[in-house]
């Protein structure tokens, strides 16, 4: 799933490969902003088939907890 992640942060959001661990913070460490946010929750939205809350999208700081997050609703 780490791996899914990664290739949409790199295709959607251009940003660099080398930055993007399940660290990183997705604000601090990656500096994306809340647009692009909404653009990455649409794209695995529609790449998972699944509905992701905004409830949900405000517990998403780092690329890990979108990982886990997609790997337990897509279990």
């Amino acid at each position: 799933m780490f791996e899914k992640v990664r290739d949409i942060l790199v295709e959607e959001l251009q940003l660099k490969e080398s930055d993007i661990t399940l660290d990183a913070e997705l604000v601090n460490d990656l500096g994306i902003n809340s647009l692009e946010l909404a653009d990455l929750v649409m794209i695995c939205e529609e790449k998972f088939d699944i509905e992701i809350s905004d409830e949900d999208i405000r517990k998403f700081l780092t690329v890990g907890d979108i990982v886990n997050y997609l790997s337990d609703k897509n279990d």
